[in-house]
């Protein structure tokens, strides 16, 4: 099955993943995960919209067992030829079609990160936190990471450049056409309010917090912007102001949920 995120696959890690903005961060993800990874306790990790499986691959070697899916035959191909890939099991999978019946197993941790919630509508949302509760064993965690409407460095950033209608191009509840490596994606913003109004039935929150408050967006990876010495305030900016508050103003903000 082709996907537009087929052509992505192929520059990903160099456009992103391996980039000095991907790797700031992906640490800052990491930074909230790696506590819950750290356990003697052998997890069962679902992660979904995996990509190149960075991700995927950091969790196993942390001895866990992880099943990593992407709707991307070429992310997922991709992945499999990394080093340690073979302690991963990966597959294709179209997060729309998710059901119980997808897996024998219920899993202690289900996550996705940078934005791959944001390719679904309201309802595709709803419907994938209602099967990933059902996919949860008592007491599992929900970690998501999601692209906010309210992102400061777009406004700062389009505003300088007088493009005022792109600075607050986010705030919307209909899909943008977002360019992704020459092609378009559909793509929905969410604030962390809005995901705790999905959830509130089935899960407790935990924690949320800003990923890339400072730590500017990806596509500015060719400015002096994500270059030293500026990237290094950045990031120790984002290790300081770690507030739910600032959530919605970042680039991406991550939610950890465990299911009732």
């Amino acid at each position: 099955m082709h996907n537009d995120f087929d052509n992505a696959s192929k520059q990903y890690d160099d456009t992103f993943t391996f980039s000095n903005i991907g790797k700031a961060q992906r640490k800052r993800v990491f930074t909230y995960v790696n506590p819950l990874l750290n356990t003697e306790k052998k997890l069962r990790v679902l992660e979904l919209n995996c990509g190149t499986g960075e991700d995927a691959i950091h969790f196993s070697k942390l001895g866990h067992s992880v099943i990593a899916t992407d709707i991307s035959e070429g992310m997922i191909k991709v992945a499999k030829a990394k080093n340690n890939a073979d302690k991963v099991t990966f597959r294709v999978q179209d997060i729309n079609l998710l059901s119980t019946a997808s897996f024998d197993q219920k899993f202690d941790l289900i996550f996705s990160n940078f934005g791959g919630l944001n390719c679904l509508a309201k309802t595709q949302l709803e419907q994938f936190l209602k099967t990933a509760n059902q996919l949860l064993a008592p007491n599992g965690k929900l970690i998501l990471v999601i692209m906010p409407k309210k992102c400061l460095w777009e406004k700062i950033y389009f505003s300088a450049k007088g493009q005022f209608k792109k600075a607050n191009r986010r705030n919307t509840d209909q899909s943008l056409a977002v360019p992704v490596d020459g092609v378009t994606v559909k793509t929905w913003y969410y604030n962390p309010k809005e995901i705790l109004s999905l959830t509130k039935k089935g899960f407790t929150v935990n924690k949320i917090k800003p990923i890339g408050l400072a730590i500017p967006p990806s596509y500015l990876e060719n400015s002096i912007l994500a270059k030293k010495p500026l990237l290094s305030i950045f990031k120790g900016i984002d290790t300081i102001v770690t507030g739910a508050f600032w959530a919605k103003y970042a680039d991406h903000f991550l939610i950890e949920l465990t299911k009732k």
